[in-house]
């Protein structure tokens, strides 16, 4: 084919433009447009919520595992771990699914209304710290990931010196880790990793299953680590030691059991039980009072499990039992606990798999997390009380 003359002239022209290497990068689009804020006192970035990796909340994003050049005073960490349940796997992909659901909390600037605060200008540090490398061909081995894993992000000096603010009396800080699961299975390291800096703690655990089965009457025994499950872990966690005897509630209870004596081994195992169905008659404000009154000053582990939720707000999840809570319900009794001394926290049993298209569930669980590191940024830097943990 013989092109004509004009047609030459302009491909002659085309190819020496490229093979400028000195021209001028294109103008735009500008950083003003992309890292823009929105008005008022957020201070969030306004860049589109479709854009960009999913962290929680769109909030800076640092591997921590691999690397500690970031100091943070609350991580987000995932444990896609699901090899520990019972009846629907898939909570695998909760940490994905959290992140997902979370893209707009901050869209119109993040602040909560109800608790007066922005947790994502609050004057703490706060970064997502991706997920624990996770196995899911061996349970033994996988538990010790988790446990190391949220240790290694547990155990490292804050980016506030709370020395400095005349806050700490005893000259330990430690960070807020909140750990996206995985299945509930997942609470038994953690504690595990806690217990090194603050020997027992008090656990609040929102759930519809008391989790603290026998292993011989949730699912049997055949073996050691079949013994460790989403519905034996708090079992292992009380022989272990690593709850602070008679300081520990559950909320929103309301599984069907083996018997009558269930309720007495959660009795020996030191938990409370605040059934879902008294809502009813004594409202979230009842609901709160007795969570308040059983944990006092305690240091504070809370355990959200999504299935707390009624099916019909989180059909998502490996257990699911219908009379749960609202969505509304669980966001103010968990934001009835502002003011208590919470050092972690986690949500768990998220299987996205089992969503709706409108994402009903992984939204719920990044809401309920949104209250939870809200009260953390106003509580202000974490510290060691004097009689915890000398070493750390």
């Amino acid at each position: 084919m013989i092109l004509p003359a004009f047609a030459l002239l302009a491909l002659s022209s085309v190819v020496a433009a490229h093979s400028d290497h000195n021209q001028a990068p294109v103008a735009g689009p500008y950083k003003d447009i992309w890292y823009n804020t929105l008005p008022g006192d957020g201070g969030i970035q306004a860049d589109s919520v479709f854009s960009g990796i999913s962290t929680f909340g769109r909030i800076p994003y640092h591997p921590c595992l691999a690397s500690d050049e970031e100091k943070y005073d609350i991580a987000f960490i995932g444990a896609p771990f699901d090899t520990g349940t019972s009846y629907r796997p898939g909570a695998r992909f909760g940490p994905s699914g959290i992140r997902q659901g979370s893209r707009r909390l901050n869209l119109y600037g993040g602040y909560n209304v109800p608790l007066k605060a922005n947790p994502f200008h609050g004057g703490l540090k706060v970064l997502d710290c991706g997920d624990i490398p996770v196995t899911s061909y061996d349970n033994e081995w996988a538990i010790r990931q988790i446990e190391e894993g949220h240790n290694s992000i547990l155990m490292r000096k804050p980016f506030t010196d709370a020395n400095k603010k005349g806050i700490s009396k005893t000259g330990k800080t430690l960070p807020r880790i909140i750990t996206l699961g995985g299945d509930h299975t997942i609470t038994l390291p953690i504690l595990r990793s806690l217990n090194r800096a603050y020997g027992p703690v008090t656990v609040v655990h929102f759930d519809s299953h008391l989790d603290t089965w026998k292993p011989k009457v949730f699912g049997g025994s055949p073996s050691k680590t079949a013994s460790v499950n989403h519905g034996t872990y708090f079992y292992h966690a009380a022989m272990e030691g690593l709850l602070k005897n008679d300081t520990n509630i559950h909320a929103g209870i309301r599984t069907t059991l083996s018997g009558p004596s269930d309720y007495e081994n959660d009795g020996y195992c030191g938990f409370e039980i605040v059934e879902a169905r008294e809502i009813d008659t004594i409202g979230t404000d009842g609901i709160i009072k007795r969570i308040r009154q059983r944990v006092g000053t305690n240091p504070i582990y809370v355990s959200i499990d999504i299935d707390s939720l009624d099916p019909a707000f989180a059909p998502a999840t490996g257990t699911p039992e219908t009379g749960g809570w609202s969505t509304r319900e669980l966001r103010t009794i968990i934001r009835g606990l502002d003011g208590l001394n919470i050092i972690g926290a986690d949500i768990v049993e998220v299987a996205p798999a089992y969503d709706t298209a409108a994402e009903h569930t992984t939204m719920a669980a990044a809401d309920a997390l949104y209250e939870v590191m809200t009260i953390m940024t106003k509580a202000g830097p974490l510290t060691l009380p004097e009689n915890e943990a000398d070493e750390w």
